[in-house]
């Protein structure tokens, strides 16, 4: 396929592509390796550059999101975007029938991934903020490329194309938040990513020191996890039977983002490693929590410490779980920084199979730390008032050996 011409004829020449394209012969994986994953990191690069590098702001102010947050959002960003337009499929595939079309899972994915067109190469747009509106209508030109193609690969009467198409997006915005509300769990890390393919089932993104790989050659297999959930929730659907097919849609998405790495570890076990006092300050509030949201399970213990003039925070999150989750959010572990200003200080290092992220103000009014040890459990300690050589004697009180030398049950 040569994706610049596809890109050009998709968006110029819908009516006559769309036949083109049901006829060509493809499975799950080349449409992602040849296609998607290069688009899909248009928008996410661009937004990176716009966010991070370039900044946005208004009556004489300038921000920018900070560079480990902003290549953490692009990552995250790049994958939750795959996994919707997978997502989005299924569901275009489940409605075939309520509108007299023809169900079908590879056309249904040709639909979503080749109607999505508009709308990714419109992420150019987010490299200046000012221009994000034309950014949005580039997504709506995608909402007319969907309609266009429903009739083709859905084999849809060309009358009820029009609420098929509704319904989509309809569809598409309740899960455009569901994943959004997942990607706020995620983290960042630092630098300019690219992407880059071998030949191999495989393409990585490239960040300094670390490597994100995704095996194409094992969507085939989330596919099919993926289609044995939808199956379930739509026969659950037909049944009446919310619950099932609420576990079903958790299935769905829990596939998508990679499965689970084994069990988390129960809150109550992380809670014993969070201690009444901590750097000379008494804990005065504790939340322990378990959460599960779409195929995703977390647990997490957050403490807080109050001193007269100055608080200390403690999060111990158990990411290693969700494999998708622990990537984002650890994709800073294996990159080393060394930064300082006349006001602060960052510095990403490793040491003992620990890597460490530190962030502080020379004056101490602020003091960053966080840990991510080997087998997923996050920790991160955050001061006010409190200087980073306090904050670290603090952190040396929790028993992070101990932590780090728990096993996770598969």
């Amino acid at each position: 396929m040569d994706i610049v011409e596809r890109v050009k004829a998709i968006l110029l020449k819908p009516a006559e592509t769309w036949p083109v394209i049901e006829l060509e012969p493809t499975d799950t994986a080349r449409i992602y390796k040849e296609y998607l994953l290069l688009l899909a990191a248009i928008p996410a690069v661009a937004s990176f550059i716009g966010l991070s590098l370039i900044g946005f702001g208004g009556f004489g102010m300038s921000f920018r999101v900070p560079l480990l947050a902003g290549l953490g959002n692009m990552v995250v960003s790049y994958v939750l975007s795959l996994v919707m337009i997978y997502v989005m499929s299924l569901i275009a595939n489940a409605l075939a029938p309520t509108f007299g079309g023809e169900k079908n899972a590879l056309n249904a994915l040709k639909l979503m991934a080749y109607g999505s067109t508009a709308a990714l190469v419109g992420g150019i747009f987010s490299l200046l903020p000012m221009l994000s509106m034309l950014g949005l209508l580039a997504a709506l030109y995608s909402i007319y490329l969907i309609y266009t193609g429903i009739p083709v690969l859905m084999k849809a009467p060309a009358s009820k194309a029009a609420g098929y198409t509704a319904v989509l997006v309809v569809c598409g915005i309740v899960a455009g938040v569901m994943l959004a509300a997942a990607s706020a769990l995620f983290g960042g890390g630092r630098g300019m990513g690219t992407m880059m393919g071998d030949g191999s089932p495989n393409m990585s993104i490239k960040v300094p020191g670390a490597a994100v790989s995704i095996d194409t050659a094992k969507l085939e297999q989330a596919a099919r996890k993926m289609e044995e959930a939808g199956k379930r929730m739509e026969e659950a659907q037909a049944k009446g039977d919310t619950a099932a097919a609420s576990k079903a849609m958790s299935e769905m998405f829990g596939a998508a983002l990679g499965g689970q790495g084994g069990k988390p570890f129960p809150p109550d076990e992380l809670q014993k490693f969070v201690p009444q006092t901590l750097g000379g300050l008494e804990r005065t509030e504790l939340e322990v929590r378990s959460d599960a949201a779409m195929g995703m399970n977390i647990s997490s213990v957050t403490a807080k410490y109050q001193g007269s003039d100055s608080s200390l925070d403690v999060k111990l999150q158990d990411i290693g779980s969700v494999p998708a989750l622990a990537m984002a959010m650890g994709v800073w572990t294996q990159s080393t920084v060394n930064r300082e200003t006349a006001v602060e200080v960052e510095r990403i290092f490793q040491r003992d199979g620990v890597s460490f992220k530190e962030e502080y103000r020379k004056d101490g009014s602020r003091s960053e730390m966080t840990m991510m040890l080997a087998n997923g459990i996050l920790l991160e300690f955050e001061g006010r008032n409190v200087d980073m050589d306090a904050l670290r004697t603090a952190a040396s009180r929790v028993d992070v050996k101990g932590l780090a030398g728990l096993k996770r049950a598969k």
